[in-house]
Order: structure tokens, then sequence, then C-alpha cells
């Protein structure tokens, strides 16, 4: 199975900006990122990657956390 290839720059940046918008949310809630996951059915380290942009979430995922902090899915991916 070949390999993908890695993300080009523009990508990178707006997965950092996602992952920043969920970190800065969640504090502002006064959420730990083990809550947020446990309610999202997620696990900690998938959490933790996210918002450190080192993965990519799928949409699944990003409308389930966006439910546990009560904000439109948009709110999430806005660019700042």
């Amino acid at each position: 199975m070949p390999l993908s290839p890695l993300p080009d720059d523009s990508v990178v940046a707006r997965r950092r900006e996602i992952g920043e918008n969920i970190r800065d949310i969640r504090r502002t809630a006064g959420l730990s990122q083990e809550a947020v996951a446990l309610a999202a059915g997620i696990e900690r380290p998938t959490l933790v990657r996210i918002e450190a942009a080192q993965a990519s979430a799928r949409i699944d995922t990003l409308i389930r956390i966006a439910a546990v902090l009560d904000v439109e899915l948009s709110v999430l991916v806005r660019k700042r």
C-alpha cells in the first residue's frame, strides 16, 4: 500500500488553526482534554494530536467535539 503524500503547508496551517480554535474554546469553557474526549467518544491522545495539529480530525469527530463544546461546527473551522 503506497504511503499518503505529506500535506502541504497550507493544509498544516489550517489544521493548526482548527486545533487552536478547539483548544481555546475548550479552555474558555473550563473543560479538560479528558472531559471533552470522553464526552466526544474519542481517546484523549486523539484530542491532543488534533489540538497540536499532528493529526487530521475526521468530520464526524469535529461534529462531536463541537457538540460537546456547545458551538457550531463552523466555529471550530473558522479562519483566525
